[in-house]
């Protein structure tokens, strides 16, 4: 039979194919067999649309009890009152008609519209009507002159109050990075700059300042396109400093390589900070990697030091080379340089601590990079509202209070395997949970399904919430 189908190996491949056919035909028929066996769906279902009381937002009771107990919408009543020609919403009433669909992640503000319709969500979150598209852009635009520098003051304000809690910090670790935000329309302040993405594009460039060990946002700014990455650090930095509490004593940086520059070294120095920043690999630190003497560890990794004072930097710094062979076949990104068979990381820092422990807590850093995918992914950084960059820089500014918000809500409410979750799995398994509003005995009562996974969380939650003592 071998001998056959190797001198005939079309002969082969129609064996093959029948036998193949005949397997399909049994599988088949003893699927149908099974699926004769199972209960037949409902038949004559009919549809009623007289539910008035349903919700998929009952987990929203939880950050509206949250937000009660923090006095968000007293705090944003009372600092930032301004002229509005429409009345009919309060300036607070807008904010969160603004922060609530950024949380429940609809995007656009075109889609806000669909909460206009849910009666029990504008009931949970005591919003009696809900502004449309138009109102909430030119709410957005109205705000920035008069408005916005109170709001940054009052985030500024809680995030200082919140930090404090439960002890004051005596450390702080900031990680500084910035992103490109792609455009398409005719933005104000819409330029071409650096944008591997999408080369030619016009975009905006915002800087951003993470605290690494609560994640955070700690300040930032948003930014024409064809800004460097370095353009406005100090600046940056210095307001970052001013808003620690004064328990801290230990302040530390942590930037790639956009941020290594001279001016923003040695003002970490003057602030008496320590820092951890990528070098750009100029050919002088080029000529000196090959020679070094290099320490290598079971993994792999490769480690040296060296002294070295750049062109037009006023002293000498510590510089850790890092190297680590090439694979064959790389599968990542291992390193911003590759020279023979290693690639190579180059960092400048003023941390007394051993080269390897150097490259490891930097690559900590890697945190705010995920943050920064978060904001786009599952926040709406990456959609710009209006085409006025002052309504535009409102909404940033909102954006990340909310991402605050949230932050602060899973640190302060919720246990410890809850407080990593991403604000997608947050929505999954906390906020977007079927509710029904009744009354029993004339008090209003929200029902959850009775099979509900977590409602031990929901009820941890709910007492640290009660809890909460700012």
């Amino acid at each position: 039979m071998t001998g056959y189908f190797s001198s005939n190996p079309n002969k082969y491949k129609e064996f093959w194919y029948k036998k193949r056919q005949l397997c399909v035909i049994l599988e088949t028929y003893f699927l149908i067999r099974f699926l004769g066996q199972m209960k037949y769906g409902p038949r004559n279902l009919q549809i009623s649309f007289s539910g008035r009381n349903l919700t998929h937002f009952g987990g929203l009771h939880l950050l509206q009890k949250f937000f009660q107990k923090i006095n968000l919408r007293y705090l944003l009543s009372h600092n930032l009152r301004f002229a509005q020609r429409n009345n009919r919403y309060s300036v607070a009433e807008e904010i969160l008609a603004l922060l609530y669909p950024i949380i429940l992640g609809l995007g656009r503000i075109e889609t806000f519209h669909l909460l206009k319709h849910n009666g029990v969500f504008q009931y949970l979150t005591g919003l009696p009507a809900y502004p449309n598209p138009t109102t909430l852009r030119r709410f957005l635009l109205r705000m920035a002159p008069p408005a916005l520098n109170r709001l940054r003051k009052l985030h500024d304000k809680m995030l200082l109050t919140i930090n404090q809690k439960p002890n004051s910090p005596r450390k702080v670790i900031f990680d500084l990075d910035s992103t490109v935000l792609t455009l398409y329309g005719k933005q104000e302040l819409a330029t071409v700059g650096y944008n591997p993405a999408k080369k030619g594009r016009p975009s905006y460039h915002p800087v951003l300042c993470f605290n690494g060990l609560t994640k955070d946002y700690w300040h930032g700014e948003l930014r024409p396109g064809d800004s460097h990455t370095s353009t406005g650090v100090l600046e940056l930095l210095r307001e970052s400093f001013e808003k620690l509490p004064s328990s801290v004593k230990v302040k530390i940086i942590r930037g790639d390589k956009g941020f290594y520059d001279h001016k923003t070294i040695e003002y970490l120095e003057a602030e008496r900070a320590l820092f951890v920043i990528v070098a750009k690999i100029t050919k002088p630190i080029k000529r000196k990697l090959p020679f070094l003497t290099y320490k290598t560890y079971t993994s792999g990794t490769e480690t040296s030091e060296f002294i070295y004072q750049p062109v037009r930097w006023g002293k000498a710094y510590r510089f850790i080379a890092i190297r680590r062979p090439i694979p064959e076949e790389p599968s990542e990104q291992l390193s911003l340089f590759s020279m023979g068979k290693y690639s190579y990381q180059v960092l400048v820092t003023n941390l007394r601590i051993n080269p390897l422990n150097v490259w490891k807590f930097y690559n900590a850093r890697a945190g705010v990079e995920l943050i920064i995918k978060e904001l786009k992914a599952d926040y709406p950084l990456a959609k710009i509202p209006t085409k006025h960059f002052a309504a535009n820089e409102a909404y940033f500014h909102l954006l990340l209070f909310a991402y605050n918000l949230i932050n602060w809500f899973k640190r302060l409410c919720l246990p410890k395997s809850f407080q990593q979750m991403s604000l997608k799995s947050l929505r999954a398994q906390m906020l977007f949970v079927p509710g029904e509003l009744v009354r029993t005995d004339n008090k209003p009562m929200l029902k959850f399904p009775s099979n509900f996974w977590y409602k031990d969380i929901i009820d941890y939650a709910m007492k640290q919430i009660e809890e909460i003592k700012l």
